[in-house]
């Protein structure tokens, strides 16, 4: 499982869950993974948690704001590195993205920036200072990829190949037209055929966290008062998956490689 200290532009850096209910998404997510939990008070905002695993930075949690909560449902927010996150705003709109939130620092931690693309998805760009993001991957309930889902994937892959620099394409392996992200040597995540998108969901990004036993995962989740929207699935050549809410209605993904002979 090895540790990061710091993320190269282009990738997936931070993931941050906002909920309507602080206290009982910090009870489903460290029963469900394990995670520690360190809160950090925010002043009349209520604190900010920290999720950790094994002692290191791995998703943090903080409570809507009234206005946050009649604009929308709880969700897991994804943060993008950024070398610039003023530059990247820019480029965002010229490429045909909004900037939901223009670039602001976070204290010392951090500037960032809230962005939504053409096809309507939104995500957090990160420019770091203090705080690097998430700290470890490859140990169980750590992020370890991302699906976009939206309506026009052929926009999508020029908006972000422009914006990041990822490579964005189809493989010879998977006659899906599953569209595979690489930044720069590393595969990161993918955007799946508008086809199988459900038309009643906004686009929106969806987290994956890798765990060791992805049915195990799913009923637990289920146990602690969450829902399955995806029965543990089999995906030929790659692993398992479900994808399954938290009490509050957050979505997320659970999944397992596939073991390798």
């Amino acid at each position: 499982m090895p540790n990061i200290d710091k993320h190269d532009p282009g990738s997936f850096s931070w993931v941050e869950l906002s909920t309507t209910d602080q206290n009982a998404a910090k009870s489903f997510y460290s029963s469900l993974f394990g995670w520690g939990i360190h809160d950090h008070p925010m002043g009349p905002a209520g604190v900010y948690t920290i999720f950790q695993v094994d002692g290191r930075d791995a998703a943090a949690c903080a409570g809507m704001q009234p206005g946050q909560r009649e604009q929308g449902v709880p969700h897991w927010n994804l943060y993008i590195a950024t070398a610039d996150a003023d530059q990247t705003a820019v480029s965002a709109t010229d490429l045909g993205g909004r900037v939901l939130a223009p670039p602001f620092d976070v204290g010392a931690s951090g500037r960032m920036s809230v962005i939504q693309d053409p096809g309507g998805a939104v995500f957090n760009v990160w420019q770091p200072n203090q705080s690097q993001g998430i700290q470890i991957a490859g140990a169980e309930g750590t992020l370890c990829w991302a699906d976009l889902a939206t309506s026009d994937t052929e926009v999508a892959k020029k908006f972000y190949e422009e914006l990041f620099g990822w490579s964005i394409a189809t493989s010879e392996k998977d006659p899906s037209g599953y569209l595979h992200i690489k930044n720069g040597g590393e595969f990161i995540g993918g955007i799946p055929p508008s086809k199988y998108r459900d038309a009643k969901m906004p686009p929106h990004w969806l987290l994956y966290f890798f765990v060791k036993d992805v049915d195990a995962s799913a009923a637990k989740a289920k146990q602690l008062g969450g829902a399955i929207h995806l029965e543990p699935m089999t995906v030929k050549g790659v692993g398992r998956m479900s994808v399954v809410a938290d009490p509050q209605g957050a979505v997320f993904s659970v999944f397992g490689a596939e073991p390798k002979d």
